[in-house]
């Protein structure tokens, strides 16, 4: 019997921003030496991460996630940011600016989730987009790091969020997670992007 499958709740990055930030990871790779260069179409914004799910549970969550009404808002994503050490950080990240509607958004799907019987996630919610994870050269000048943060500052995107997904993680392909289930927010308030 094959292992059980891993999920987690994410919002999708748009096409458009999918593009910018490929860019971005094209550019770095120049400099920074990572192993993972996540794939375009796996780029996200993490709201729940679930590990193991056997299909009972997932069904229940599932039905728990259809309950959730929220409606659909904009944020502010862009700029540079790392997780880890200094001089060689495990995570390489484009930043989420945290606004009171997706931290509303994450305490929904977490409530939610809970009442469905899955844990409670201990840990602040710090929404980020994964460029690069796995640092795998020596060390990196902290110049460089602080150069490439110093660049990409005023590099700052809208995003119009529309929708959050089930996604399972499949670890041998490539794009590595597939949409379960898509769950779109209410569509009557978005505002116009400038």
């Amino acid at each position: 019997m094959g292992e059980t499958p891993h999920y987690f709740i994410a919002i999708p990055v748009s096409n458009s921003l999918r593009e910018e930030f490929v860019r971005w990871q094209e550019q770095f790779q120049e400099n920074l030496s990572y192993k993972i260069w996540p794939h375009k179409e796996d780029l996200h914004i993490t709201l729940k991460f679930f590990g193991a799910v056997e299909e009972n549970r997932l069904k229940k969550l599932q039905e728990s996630l259809r309950s959730i009404d929220y409606p659909e808002f904009q944020i502010t994503v862009g700029s540079i940011g790392t997780f880890g050490k200094q001089d060689s950080p495990r995570v390489l990240w484009g930043g989420v600016e945290i606004n009171s509607t997706i931290e509303e958004l994450f305490l929904k799907v977490e409530s939610t989730a809970v009442t469905a019987g899955f844990s409670k996630e201990n840990r602040p919610f710090r929404p980020h987009i994964t460029l690069a994870k796995k640092w795998n050269g020596t060390y990196v000048h902290a110049e460089n790091l602080r150069n490439i943060r110093e660049n990409y500052k005023a590099k700052i995107f809208h995003m119009n969020i529309k929708e959050f997904v089930l996604y399972q993680i499949f670890p041998s392909k490539t794009p590595k997670y597939e949409n379960v289930e898509t769950f779109y927010l209410r569509g009557e308030s978005i505002g116009p992007i400038n």
